[in-house]
């Protein structure tokens, strides 16, 4: 071979070499998400997750590969959390308290990072927020959003307010811990009625909003989970049937909802492309403290309080962050 043509080969060769290299080099992102892939896509929220990986310089099909399965209904967990791990990739992204337990029991190695867990302290997610142990850490949800909160606003709303039921979904772990301390204390506490109404199930959301009204609440508090997310226009459609003023956690309730007071969970999404990217970069789940909410939202949907018969005081309107007229 002649001295021209063997340099020509070994220049080939390199920039052969270096495409595959840059192809294999790409990284893989499973995500756990919290939907039960009727529309086939994200959440709103959850989408924000690409945001903030592109602010990163991470982007999808380019210097990423993004794979994601849904969490709903309950038994479909087990197959996502199976087929998301044998994809083999970089970092799982879970969606929930549920994913997150889920994908902490499949895998001690790939790092995880999970969005929108209320207390992962307390559910044995990680050893403490500052310093998470093991190989998930992540952000937080809730934390500060407390029930004694949430009815100081739904009292402005219905005044003399004080049998409020609060749906819950016996299936999720952080509810069963609300329901052991803070419910019964904040009953004691504000001297109010807090009766519990439970759905695991879509159709048992129909029951538990006629045990509401057959026990004469007078407002509902909604508690976060992946059910009433995936189920949200139900729920805000049962509201209005059974004449209850609710409140909810999570922005997407707006559409139709009284009242969302919560953390802007398309932030906690966003900010979790921060994560990905330090870990991608070569730092340890265990190492990156659990960050909290720095932004909440309080929406009124003054529609809906109109038809409820419900006058919006000055001190909220004064407050909200947004009114949906």
């Amino acid at each position: 071979m002649k001295r021209r043509e063997l340099i020509a080969a070994t220049v080939a060769l390199v920039v052969s070499s270096r495409r595959l290299y840059a192809q294999g080099a790409r990284r893989r992102l499973s995500f756990l998400a919290i939907g039960d892939g009727s529309g086939r896509t994200l959440n709103q929220a959850e989408l924000a997750l690409f945001d903030g990986l592109r602010s990163h310089g991470w982007i999808d099909g380019k210097t990423l590969i993004i794979e994601h399965r849904f969490s709903q209904p309950p038994d479909r967990l087990p197959g996502s959390v199976a087929d998301l791990i044998a994809l083999g990739p970089d970092v799982l992204i879970a969606a929930g308290p549920r994913a997150a337990e889920a994908l902490k029991s499949a895998t001690v190695t790939i790092p995880i990072v999970f969005v929108a867990v209320f207390d992962p302290v307390r559910l044995g997610l990680v050893q403490s927020l500052s310093r998470p142990g093991g190989n998930i850490t992540g952000l937080a949800s809730s934390q500060g959003v407390a029930i004694a909160k949430q009815i100081e606003i739904l009292r402005e709303l219905v005044p003399g307010a004080s049998n409020i039921a609060i749906l819950v979904n016996p299936g999720n772990p952080i509810h069963r811990l609300m329901l052991a301390e803070e419910v019964p204390r904040t009953a004691r506490n504000l001297g109010v009625a807090l009766p519990i109404v439970e759905a695991t199930t879509a159709e048992e959301l129909d029951t538990a909003f006629a045990s509401a009204a057959a026990q004469r609440a007078d407002a509902l508090i909604v508690f976060g989970d992946a059910l009433t997310v995936v189920q949200g226009p139900r729920v805000v459609a049962l509201a209005a049937k059974h004449h209850l003023p609710a409140l909810h956690l999570w922005r997407q309730f707006a559409n139709g909802g009284l009242v969302v007071y919560g953390p802007d969970v398309a932030d906690l999404f966003r900010r979790a492309g921060g994560y990905v990217d330090k870990i991608f970069k070569g730092s340890k789940p265990a190492d990156l403290p659990v960050e909290q909410p720095t932004k909440y939202e309080l929406v009124i949907n003054m529609k809906t309080a109109n038809a409820l018969g419900l006058t919006v005081p000055t001190s909220l309107l004064l407050r909200a962050d947004e009114l949906i007229e």
